[in-house]
């Protein structure tokens, strides 16, 4: 299962708390991560083999993935799904409360992070 950290939730999808220190990370760019806010507080997201494998099988080709952003064809319910993955710590989060952050920022507002995401699965790691 992924393992995961969130700025702010209290206990990741294996129910074990994290660290202060985890729920507060910063976002490091250069590993592509990126936050989301979500119910007024920033959430991580770490895009790591064991997540993107696990968003591949929800999602089909990440290849195909870039593809589709790239082309403008991305679709809200992929967008919510990848961002949900990648979350370091979900907590009780559901995909439902992600595509609702989702809304409340606007395709404009998911553009950074998205963008962090893809560049790091085209990227790899540096």
């Amino acid at each position: 299962m992924m393992r995961a950290q969130v700025a702010g939730s209290a206990a990741g999808p294996e129910g074990r708390r994290g660290s202060a220190d985890q729920r507060s990370a910063t976002p490091n760019p250069a590993r592509g991560e990126a936050s989301l806010p979500i119910a007024g507080r920033p959430f991580l997201l770490r895009p790591s083999f064991a997540v993107l494998v696990a968003a591949e099988d929800d999602l089909g080709s990440l290849f195909a993935l870039v593809e589709r952003a790239a082309d403008g064809r991305l679709r809200l319910s992929e967008l919510a799904t990848l961002f949900w993955h990648c979350l370091a710590d979900r907590g009780e989060l559901t995909r439902d409360q992600v595509g609702e952050a989702v809304m409340d920022q606007g395709l404009a507002g998911c553009a950074a992070p998205l963008r962090a995401l893809l560049g790091q699965i085209l990227r790899g790691r540096a």
